[in-house]
């Protein structure tokens, strides 16, 4: 954790700063990398048995004992087990690498921004490490029990006992709120990093959507808004940021990112805090040329 003291804690984030830069970057191409190399695992994947599945409903009597008609998807998930679980372990990596980041850019918002919560800079890696730990163990277990399914009568009944294996409960309940913790972290993180000037208007808006994706995921399949966000975001801890390095960076206070705030205090402000606004020589001959009526006709 950050050391105190302003001095001591720049001083800390200059050493993080290229380890966090790494692992955003890193876990932007595991991510990536696991996503696409498991639609490539996946891509021939049996498919149909629907029809087959409604003519056996419609038969009279029980149906538990036949075979079931996912012995092929379950014997292809077999025999594809070495690149299932590799594809698992690279966004497991890629998870722990998102946590890592997030939590060296929730520190040092904090050090800017004391309104951000002490919960929310540790909420990234706690829910990246639960979110690893059941994306593994839902591969694993998977994997075990499709192999004692394929073991045995593989029937019907067996089919269903797969989805009730109790290590694959236990990943399911650890998703849940890991992914949940994950989510919060990443919106509560861009948008206090953005408020304070660590992130620009862009990176914090896009920071805040990546969030929002982890739980709601719409469009492509493969996170490309998540794996660019966090290219992004390593570019800035690195000093690279096509933009410009945001000021707050280099500063142990909150520096807003340039908008209409900055625009009206460089026009200038009144002793009573609002912005000086002189009139136009335009209209202020107008109401002069007003006036000198009103006085003739007086």
């Amino acid at each position: 954790m950050a050391a105190t003291g302003t001095a001591d804690h720049l001083a800390w984030e200059a050493r993080q700063r290229r380890p966090a830069a790494i692992a955003a970057i890193l876990a932007a191409v595991l991510t990536l990398a696991g996503s696409v190399y498991g639609g490539i695992v996946f891509s021939d994947v049996p498919r149909g048995g629907l029809l087959e599945s409604l003519e056996r409903a419609a038969r009279p009597g029980a149906v538990a004992q036949l075979p079931s008609l996912r012995i092929p998807v379950y014997q292809f998930y077999n025999d594809h087990a070495a690149g299932v679980l590799a594809s698992t372990v690279l966004r497991a990596l890629g998870l722990i690498g998102l946590g890592w980041a997030l939590t060296y850019l929730a520190v040092a918002t904090r050090a800017r921004r004391p309104a951000f919560p002490r919960f929310a800079q540790y909420l990234p890696i706690i829910g990246a490490i639960l979110s690893a730990l059941a994306t593994l163990l839902s591969t694993v277990a998977t994997i075990i029990a499709v192999s004692d399914f394929l073991d045995g009568p593989r029937t019907v009944a067996n089919a269903d006992e797969i989805t009730q294996n109790g290590l694959l409960v236990t990943a399911q309940l650890l998703n849940l709120p890991g992914l949940l913790a994950l989510a919060v972290g990443i919106v509560l993180t861009a948008l206090n990093a953005m408020r304070s000037g660590l992130l620009t208007r862009f990176m914090g808006v896009l920071g805040m959507i990546t969030g929002a994706l982890l739980v709601f995921p719409i469009g492509s399949p493969l996170p490309i808004v998540q794996c660019f966000w966090l290219f992004a975001l390593g570019l800035i801890f690195l000093r690279r940021w096509p933009g410009g390095t945001p000021p707050a960076w280099e500063s142990s206070e909150a520096i807003p990112w340039p908008g209409t705030n900055a625009a009206r205090r460089r026009g200038g402000a009144s002793d009573d805090g609002r912005a000086d606004s002189p009139q136009p020589a335009a209209t202020q001959s107008r109401a002069g040329g007003a006036r000198k009526k009103r006085k003739r006709r007086a």
